[in-house]
């Protein structure tokens, strides 16, 4: 694994990293690595193409009228 030095941080921002590490029971070095793998993931792949597995995903489900089912059981 490579490491990086980061310098110059604002002091804002290393109270706010040191914060979420203590909210989440982390390392304030296993809370920034965190941040930058979900970062990374986040780029790696666009939301639309997340919505289009989604959709393929979906699209041979049978979905029933909700609105019918309701209005059938309040009826009973």
């Amino acid at each position: 694994m490579r490491a990086i030095s980061i310098r110059n941080i604002p002091d804002d921002v290393y109270a706010g990293l040191q914060t979420m590490a203590k909210t989440n029971r982390r390392s304030l070095q296993e809370q920034v690595k965190l941040i930058l793998e979900r970062e990374v993931k986040l780029t790696e792949r666009s939301f639309l193409a997340d919505a289009a597995d989604w959709r393929k995903r979906l699209q041979e489900r049978d979905f029933s009228d909700t609105v019918k089912e309701v209005r059938k059981d309040r009826q009973r």
